[in-house]
């Protein structure tokens, strides 16, 4: 049976919802994006491992292996959409839409498109010996939990020399990302009548000196941490939300506050929040609270890989474009944990991404495509 074209693919894989979400209500199996991707690869001679994700039934990561060996190429795609509001679309989100020279649907750009054109790329290769091997890798719930990723890294694979990741960067090399913390302070005093303080602990007294102490945390990280290489050239600490009480004439029996923090490479998350609870956990003694802080999720690390990296200088003069550093996240830190030289290189606008009316403009089609097929040869002939 002849495999489809990149179109075809393209069409096919949008058709299959797979919405990674925080919420139970939208998360929804990446499986059928996964058996797509299986059958094609498989097709053309790849060895393929549906890898399930620990304590996710319905999700999945695919490492497709194209010759044997040490070393090679890993051409890596998150099989996830966030969600979205069809409404808000002139077209089916799920269905490609070709209009003003662009491809619409959800997952065109981030990120569905770069792994039917990677798959495409692979074709030229299957009749040819490879010195070291391609790999096409699937992952699972990147806009979400980045559970997929860190299977990988607890698994210890895939292995390969290079890594490149296929985010929307209009096709632009990107070498760094800072990281992404989302974290929350939750504090437990004790309700009474408003008229007598001593009555009660108030957890909203003890969380104005947490916002006061997070702000004085913040100046001093903006203080000691710089790099012009970002448009936003320090790491940032952002109040979200707040929570707490219910009446004008009571005793604020409790509080929660949730945060964002984006550190630059060379910031260690865990020491991050090592220094956010020394700081913070002496409040609850001093007001007679209950104090925890605690993160919402484990976290993306900072990314950077240098600027004399081979993969980088590759990518550089194959685009024409300086490597890049930019603010969103990627799995990039985690398949540099597997050791892998790894840049972020794909189709697509990340001003388009987790927007209504996303789209894949034609122009970046068959360039993406050279480029990828020039990166195998470099790797794995």
């Amino acid at each position: 049976m002849p495999l489809p074209d990149t179109m075809t693919m393209l069409r096919e894989l949008i058709a299959a919802p797979s919405i990674s979400s925080t919420t139970p209500d939208w998360d929804q199996s990446n499986l059928a994006v996964i058996e797509h991707l299986h059958t094609w690869l498989e097709a053309l001679g790849f060895n393929c491992e549906v890898m399930p994700v620990p304590g996710e039934p319905t999700k999945a990561n695919l490492i497709a292996t194209l010759g044997s060996g040490p070393g090679g190429l890993v051409l890596s795609g998150h099989t996830d959409t966030v969600p979205c509001d069809p409404q808000l679309w002139r077209s089916d989100p799920f269905k490609v839409e070709e209009r003003d020279q662009r491809l619409y649907g959800l997952g065109t750009c981030d990120m569905k498109g770069f792994l039917a054109l990677a798959v495409e790329a692979a074709k030229s290769f299957t009749d040819q010996p490879l010195k070291s091997p391609l790999i096409i890798l699937a992952t699972a719930d990147e806009e979400s939990s980045m559970s997929g990723a860190r299977a990988l890294v607890d698994a210890g694979r895939p292995k390969a020399r290079a890594a490149v990741i296929g985010e929307p960067s209009s096709l632009k090399p990107v070498r760094m990302h800072k990281g992404m913390m989302m974290e929350a302070v939750r504090i437990e005093g004790r309700s009474g009548h408003s008229s007598d303080p001593s009555l009660g602990a108030n957890a909203l007294d003890a969380m104005q000196q947490v916002l006061n102490e997070l702000a004085a945390f913040r100046s001093e990280l903006q203080s000691r941490y710089h790099n012009s290489d970002f448009r936003v050239d320090v790491p940032t600490l952002n109040f979200g939300c707040i929570h707490g009480g219910d009446n004008p004439n009571r005793i604020c029996g409790q509080c929660e506050l949730e945060f964002d923090l984006r550190p630059l490479p060379g910031m260690s998350l865990e020491g991050l929040r090592d220094a956010i609870s020394a700081r913070l956990l002496p409040f609850g003694e001093r007001f007679g609270v209950k104090l925890e802080a605690r993160p919402l999720f484990p976290g993306i690390p900072a990314f950077e890989t240098p600027a004399s990296s081979e993969l980088v200088n590759l990518a550089e003069k194959l685009t024409g474009h300086k490597a890049q550093a930019v603010a969103y996240g990627t799995e990039a830190p985690f398949l540099q944990q597997l050791g892998m030289d790894t840049i972020i290189l794909g189709p697509g606008s990340i001003d388009q991404a987790h927007q209504p009316d996303e789209y894949l403009a034609l122009d970046q089609i068959q360039p993406t495509i050279d480029i990828l097929k020039q990166m195998i040869t470099r790797y794995c002939l």
